[in-house]
């Protein structure tokens, strides 16, 4: 058994407690800035300082995880060619899934969901857009450089450190997108990382075109009282 008496421990920093009144209102002006968030698949070519997206990805890497083993890769990718080549990749994945050559790998149902968003096998803002950030999670690792532990609560992890990365770079001012074709197993190549790590998600990142155009259906928002319930 851990003994726990022995961990060393520090004084919590920097934090501050607010009055009931100001912690509302904080909520409520974060709630309503986020409430603009909106996953876009009409992006601007113009370029997004590389800083923009470091800042954000070390957001990311303070997201809580599993034991603090940190089980997650970010790639940033600017470069055109590969971009060019994820295009490619995924939009062969997306033929299969959407059955453009052959019959479809996806179910009729999951294709009526997508319906109402217009979504197709076509992918140009992996191009288009001025960056990639493709999100890996690691199986082993460890919160020190070289560690290789087995890692805890993988997914539940880089899924906190994913929402915050998003989360950053819409207070920044730009706009994302969340791609997943499957299998994503191509991203592991084009982006030299190991087998041994998963792609967990594809985030597109960018200004919005001029002629932005967003689903009216993912307007759609469920209400407080059906998402939670207090007692």
């Amino acid at each position: 058994m851990p003994d726990w008496d022995s961990a060393k421990h520090v004084p919590l920093q920097n934090y501050i407690r607010y009055a009931d009144a100001e912690m509302i209102d904080r909520a409520r002006r974060f709630h309503d800035k986020m409430i603009t968030r909106r996953t876009l698949r009409d992006f601007a070519p113009d370029p997004v300082p590389r800083a923009i997206i470091e800042t954000a990805i070390r957001t990311a890497g303070s997201a809580p995880s599993g034991a603090n083993h940190q089980p997650w890769h970010f790639v940033a990718i600017s470069d055109p060619a590969i971009k060019s080549q994820i295009r490619h990749a995924a939009e062969t994945e997306e033929r299969s899934f959407y059955g453009v050559e052959k019959p479809a790998k996806a179910s009729q149902d999951w294709l009526d969901a997508l319906a109402p968003l217009g979504t197709d096998a076509e992918k140009p803002f992996l191009e288009t857009a001025p960056w990639l950030i493709v999100c890996f999670a690691q199986k082993r690792g460890g919160p020190n450089p070289g560690d290789d532990l087995k890692n805890y609560y993988v997914t539940e992890s880089v899924g906190l450190a994913v929402g915050m990365l998003i989360t950053s770079l819409h207070l920044a001012g730009l706009a994302t997108l969340t791609h997943t074709p499957a299998p994503m197993t191509f991203l592991t190549e084009i982006c030299e990382r190991p087998k041994t790590e998963k792609p967990f998600v594809l985030l597109v990142v960018g200004h919005p075109s001029k002629d932005a155009t967003v689903p009216e259906h993912a307007l759609i928002k469920k209400s407080l009282s059906t998402i939670s319930t207090f007692r």
